[in-house]
């Protein structure tokens, strides 16, 4: 149902969570005056870094293009589309690959905050282990899916603050790679613009009906 009303039961109810989610539109124009402050982009990577990943590996990292210097060194090697240096800011989403080495280290905090017992700490580490060490593709994998869930909550809690933003993969990797130093277990998975939209742009365009991409069995 449209407008963030959702039926369950007969019940109808309003869900800001689920308005947020309908009225996200893909940003083509921004407001090239309109800036974030280093404190809200932090903000939005803080809350973006609550969405789920394997094991607990939180296997992402995040380049916050703002800088008129950066961004004229992006734009170029990503296809010279104008949100780079019209939208306040364009994250380079990183997905690190899975490593199963790392996961004691990152469950720490988790013990430490009496979430988990210590003694389950293998029984997380080993089956990763099984996982991913041996499989260069799968290690791949993870690293495109941490950063898309990183990359999809941004994109509603930038919704959700009344802002637009661009996900977009029209770029040149290796060049990427190469002009914003990521390391060599990082994989730049995809820009993300975000700002203040200006007039222009189209609502959020209609999708394939449900009965057309779900199953029930």
């Amino acid at each position: 149902m449209a407008n963030g009303t959702t039926a369950i039961n007969g019940t109808t109810t309003t869900n800001a969570v689920i308005e947020c989610i309908l009225s996200r539109r893909a940003t083509k124009y921004y407001d090239p005056a309109a800036t974030l402050s280093d404190d809200q982009i932090r903000e939005l990577v803080r809350i973006g870094t609550t969405a789920p990943t394997s094991f607990h590996l939180q296997n992402w990292r995040f380049i916050a293009v703002r800088s008129p210097e950066a961004k004229a060194r992006l734009r170029p090697i990503a296809w010279n589309q104008p949100a780079i240096t019209e939208a306040a800011v364009t994250f380079i989403v990183c997905g690190q690959l899975a490593d199963s080495s790392v996961i004691p280290e990152r469950l720490i905090p988790v013990v430490e905050a009496g979430i988990m017992p210590e003694k389950l700490v293998p029984d997380w580490e080993i089956p990763a282990r099984n996982l991913y060490m041996d499989y260069p593709q799968r290690q791949r994998d993870e690293a495109v899916r941490t950063a898309t869930f990183g990359a999809a909550a941004m994109i509603y809690v930038a919704s959700s603050w009344g802002l637009g933003s661009t996900p977009m993969i029209g770029f040149d990797d290796e060049a990427v790679h190469r002009e914003f130093g990521l390391a060599a277990n990082e994989v730049p998975v995809m820009l993300l613009s975000v700002g203040a939209e200006r007039p222009g742009n189209w609502p959020q365009k209609p999708r394939l009906p449900v009965a057309e991409v779900l199953d029930l069995v």
